[in-house]
């Protein structure tokens, strides 16, 4: 047990105490005076009943410092609910109500605020911003409604009805804030919506959120797209990932005019025969704690499919797979029995690993029998940079946003400073999306290794 819960608990040990004992106390006062001054007159039910009386508020005593343990609905910083009884309220109301919805509203630069004017200042943030809301929604005659701190700068209100009731309201709250400060502290505020007609289920009410607020970030739009029911979601994919039901799609990789590898991609068949994307099964698998053994299974697949090509086979897996022993274990295993087959594990990470010592004899140990190793979207996320100026990899994808045939020329010279950079370091560059004969010419001319695109070659399919 942690000093802090220790201490939550003596302390609330003491309080319950404190409310328990004058009432303990004063029974006795009570029962010992009436033995005084009346003892002779006393008949057996009075014996009985003091009897009952003290166990009676013995039992008040122990049960409120049982409940005092876990009693907690507010937070001393911002006033508003506590996660868990937030969570349990929420449940409660969407079991009640058939339309509820969920707007998440957050202080995206808390940290930054934490650091520059110290933990009091964002104290005092977090509280204001839970003030403007519960202002703003007051004023638009929304009253009595739940919100409570979920995490970091986040925070989870609920409201009864659908959403399409309070989206122009959150819309409006958030034009009206785009400045807000408090004491000279500029505030940047993020928000999403969502409602129970995409689940029913707290949880993934509130990944959703989290989810549609990153994509509001990005400016990621995803047309002709159906939400699919979470629910439906996970199951699909662990059938799936039992059953094996893959549909494979692969693409030739191009160094000059010769194909020498090939990339290969999933998708997870639904048992109706309908395709899951990787943008929706991955977060399910990572959720579920599988991303390592979902990855081995995608190589032994691909090993299987293409077993005695002549192209280098490109997967892409996660960087946390390759740091698992197991995984990795499993893996050179898998390599010793297809010896004949060259692979590529084409990497891609949000967050930089800081253990570059460990992670580069991982990759060496690799390359010594023979698999190459590439990173993704070089120019996309910062970890890319400072894989390639750290990692002995062999390959560096660069980001299409800077090569695609829509704004190639303006980042033209974007693209000529990464070729150089990887070049530099013995690197080979690889650009994907090559579209037509122009833009071949094009990074030809700069130096490009490898290219790849439908005006080059195909995406055909696999489907065992």
């Amino acid at each position: 047990m942690l000093l802090p819960y220790i201490k939550e608990r003596e302390y609330r040990f003491k309080l319950a105490l404190r409310m328990g004992l004058p009432v303990f106390i004063l029974v006795l006062i009570l029962i010992s005076s009436t033995l005084i001054t009346t003892y002779e007159s006393l008949d057996a039910l009075f014996y009985i009943e003091s009897v009952l009386v003290l166990a009676f508020s013995v039992y008040f005593i122990f049960y409120i410092i049982h409940s005092s343990f876990d009693e907690q609905i507010t937070e001393y910083a911002t006033k508003t609910f506590t996660r868990e009884y937030l969570l349990k309220y929420i449940t409660q109301e969407i079991q009640k109500n058939k339309e509820y919805t969920l707007m998440l509203v957050s202080v995206d630069n808390l940290h930054d605020i934490n650091s520059r004017y110290g933990l009091k200042n964002g104290d005092k943030v977090l509280y204001e911003t839970v003030k403007k809301i519960g202002e703003y929604l007051k004023s638009k005659d929304i009253k009595n409604f739940p919100i409570g701190h979920i995490k970091g700068g986040d925070f989870i209100v609920g409201l009864k009805g659908n959403k399409n009731r309070y989206k122009s309201i959150l819309e409006l709250f958030c034009l009206k804030n785009e400045e807000f400060k408090v004491d000279d502290i500029e505030i940047k505020i993020s928000t999403a919506i969502t409602d129970t007609s995409f689940s029913k289920e707290t949880k993934y009410l509130l990944e959703n959120l989290f989810e549609l607020q990153e994509e509001k970030k990005n400016q990621q739009r995803v047309l002709n797209t159906q939400e699919i029911n979470p629910n439906e979601l996970e199951a699909s994919v662990i059938n799936a990932i039992k059953e094996k039901s893959f549909v494979v799609m692969h693409q030739d990789i191009f160094e000059a005019k010769k194909a020498i590898a090939k990339e290969c991609f999933f998708r997870l068949k639904t048992p109706d025969n309908k395709i899951i994307h990787l943008k929706n099964y991955i977060k399910v698998v990572n959720k579920l704690g599988l991303r390592s053994d979902f990855d081995l299974m995608l190589i032994e697949e691909a090993l299987s499919i293409f077993n005695g090509s002549e192209k280098t086979i490109t997967i892409s897996i996660s960087p946390t797979s390759l740091r698992n022993t197991l995984f990795l274990t499993s893996f050179k295993e898998l390599l010793r029995d297809n010896e004949k087959v060259s692979i590529m594990l084409m990497l891609n990470e949000s967050e930089y690993y800081p253990n570059i010592k460990k992670f580069n004899k991982i990759i060496k140990s690799l390359k010594e029998m023979g698999v190459l190793v590439a990173v993704d979207r070089l120019g996309s996320i910062h970890t890319s940079f400072l894989y390639l100026r750290d990692l002995d990899i062999d390959v560096v994808r660069l980001d299409s946003f800077y090569t695609k045939e829509l704004n190639f020329k303006q980042h033209q010279a974007i693209v000529d400073g990464l070729n150089l950079m990887a070049h530099t370091k013995g690197i080979k560059t690889w650009v994907k999306m090559v579209e037509n004969a122009t833009m071949q010419e094009e990074f030809k001319k700069m130096g490009i290794d490898y290219l790849q695109g439908k005006y080059l070659a195909p995406l055909q399919k696999f489907e065992k």
